[in-house]
């Protein structure tokens, strides 16, 4: 009987780690924001794009320290990412994988949606995800 009590005990704390397995946790107080430009501004031409983040830290791509990850733009992005795939890397989703926290942006005349999304060491995005709200801005 303690034999099964301690295999059973054993299975119970391994539980939760498997449930995260291939996935980095990020606290549920993490927050992410586009300091700059807000929603709804009018911007001519070429502009700076500014992030925020709290209660974790920005790295480089490839650095595993908890509570820390990279920024990734998504520029007028409707489909919902894979929360189990890295974050593509194309015009539309931009990798600051050196820890960079504002981008200097040149858009098409036109309406644009912004939003931000952290990714771990290996840019898959977090769990849960740590995500901006999507902001729209006009470029005229």
């Amino acid at each position: 009987m303690p034999t099964r009590r301690f295999v059973l005990t054993s299975l119970l704390q391994l539980a939760p780690a498997a449930a995260f397995a291939g996935k980095t946790p990020a606290p549920k107080e993490a927050y992410l924001y586009i300091i700059w430009p807000t929603d709804g501004t009018r911007i001519k031409g070429a502009f700076w794009c500014r992030f925020g983040l709290r209660n974790m830290g920005v790295t480089h791509a490839g650095d595993k320290t908890p509570n820390t990850g990279h920024h990734h733009l998504l520029i007028d992005v409707d489909e919902p990412l894979d929360p189990n795939e890295p974050i593509p890397s194309d015009k539309k989703h931009l990798h600051f994988g050196t820890g960079q926290t504002e981008v200097r942006l040149e858009l098409p005349p036109g309406p644009h949606t912004l939003q931000l999304v952290l990714g771990d060491a290996d840019h898959i995005p977090f769990d849960p995800p740590v995500v901006s709200r999507k902001i729209r801005i006009i470029v005229t």
